[in-house]
């Protein structure tokens, strides 16, 4: 194939416009970070927070964003006149998130420590915690020295995981990281790991609310403030409205209020239905909107990446040597990067680079298109070449061009050749979109996550978003046969 079957500059750009339109559609999502020498009252502050660590910060059964942090918060936001809109994201990306200005702030249980305060501001202190240990009941641990050799599970980034990592050199236990509370806890409950640290008022809430079966070990450890975050010289006015409103709550008796909802005497149990379908009934339309945002991120990273990969395809299928290798080079290199490195390079790595920031949405698309274009290209290419060289003569002889045989005998014959393949990437995109819970898109997977932070379900809830999955992509396979069929 020459050289007339490659796009021309003007067809990429043409792409380009049209790739532009199309994330246009979603820029809203786009965030906007609020202007550091304006007061705070007036503003919306977009504000990074954990969904998975109650009782600072989780969803309850009404899908509400509700906790001692996200209540105090909210009072303070109406004391003060300004809005919260809140970024949900696991504690490690919201850290990354506020250091490349994605965010204005984080609040999630962070400790006020000397090496945080080096890289942030904080805001006068909303609470004071320490770490207190837990353990399985039959691990029959009853003190420090007991956990020689033994597993315990730390959530990364936080004051916990820091003070074990201490510990285990004087008590000489492992220690094993996890990402979220709800994984901690259940590789302890399950007996992978016999012991875990966190936070005494998320461990006494679990615990007291009757949501894990665990027993607290010892007493509270290195105690110190909470407060919320921003980076370093930024944001003054949300600072110094949060210090006052806290005052003013604090005052007016609404602050010991909100202590009292979360670990006083106002806490009560929670009532679970364990059952199979008492979890699919309750939580049924978190999950469809978890479902939704999956299908809708899915469904706009194939086209982009469908418009992206012919094109690359075509490259790839040129006689031009330079052509070629421009389209194989970005090939290498998308299929060479894991699609986390990618996700965070995007919605972190660029934004620190330059200050333009992105939208879960936006990145999330963006991440699964520029990686799916690549696996398409080799598809496209694939199909091409299965083609007889027979089929270019035959368009040759009858004096038809070298784009019109293509167009015209070539790709309809490759596009029957491509459909399953193409319909087995929709697939692949369709379950990488898991990975994008990591810059706080929450999709099925992560609605999933959240439901058992607040439940601890685990094994019924993991079950039904697997058969979720299942279904969807059954589906999507029926069809590729079905369009195989029509086709041939």
């Amino acid at each position: 194939m020459n050289d007339s079957y490659c796009p021309s500059i003007r067809q990429l750009s043409r792409l380009f416009l049209v790739i532009s339109l199309l994330i246009g559609c979603f820029w809203p999502n786009v965030t906007s970070l609020a202007a550091d020498n304006q007061p705070a009252k007036g503003q919306t502050f977009v504000i990074a927070t954990d969904t998975t660590y109650a009782p600072f910060e989780f969803l309850d059964s009404k899908g509400k964003l509700v906790g001692i942090d996200i209540d105090i918060l909210n009072a303070i936001a109406k004391d003060q006149g300004f809005k919260v809109d809140y970024r949900f994201m696991p504690f490690s990306s919201g850290i990354q998130a506020l250091e490349s200005n994605q965010v204005d702030g984080m609040i999630a249980a962070m400790g006020v420590t000397p090496e945080r305060k080096k890289s942030f501001d904080f805001t006068d202190a909303h609470y004071q915690s320490g770490a207190i240990f837990a353990v399985n009941p039959k691990a029959k641990i009853k003190n420090y020295a007991d956990l020689k050799g033994k597993r315990v599970a730390v959530k990364i980034g936080t004051q916990g995981a820091e003070l074990a990592e201490k510990l285990s050199k004087q008590y000489h236990f492992k220690t094993v990281s996890f990402e979220d509370s709800v994984n901690m806890y259940q590789d302890v409950t399950s007996g992978n790991s016999q012991a875990v640290i966190e936070d005494r008022p998320v461990m006494a809430y679990a615990v007291k609310t009757g949501t894990i079966d665990l027993e607290l070990m010892g007493q509270e450890i290195d105690t110190i403030p909470l407060a919320m975050a921003v980076n370093k010289g930024q944001n003054p006015a949300l600072r110094q409205a949060f210090n006052q409103g806290l005052k003013n709550i604090k005052q007016s008796g609404q602050y010991d209020q909100i202590i009292d909802r979360y670990v006083g005497k106002g806490a009560e149990k929670t009532q679970v239905d364990t059952s199979l379908l008492g979890q699919l009934q309750q939580n049924f339309p978190a999950l469809l909107v978890g479902l939704g945002q999956t299908l809708l991120v899915t469904i706009c990273s194939i086209i982009l990446a469908l418009i992206f990969g012919v094109i690359l395809g075509l490259m790839r299928s040129s006689k031009s040597n330079w052509v070629n290798h421009i389209a194989e080079i970005y090939i290498d290199i998308m299929r060479g990067i894991p699609l986390i490195v990618l996700a965070f390079f995007i919605y972190f790595g660029i934004p620190q680079w330059t200050g333009i920031t992105f939208g879960a949405h936006i990145a999330g698309i963006a991440t699964l298109s520029l990686n799916a274009a690549a696996y398409i290209a080799e598809i496209v290419r694939g199909g091409i070449q299965a083609i007889a060289k027979g089929q270019f003569e035959a368009g040759r002889s009858l004096g038809l061009s070298n784009k019109v045989t293509m167009r015209k005998i070539v790709l309809p014959q490759a596009f029957k050749i491509m459909v399953p393949s193409f319909i087995n990437q929709f697939v692949i995109t369709l379950k990488d979109t898991s990975i994008l819970s990591v810059i706080g898109l929450v999709e099925l997977t992560q609605t999933g996550r959240v439901v058992i932070a607040r439940t601890y379900q685990s094994g019924s809830m993991w079950l039904i978003v697997g058969l979720m999955y299942i279904i969807i992509i059954t589906f999507l396979t029926k069809l590729s046969k079905h369009l195989e069929k029509e086709l041939v």
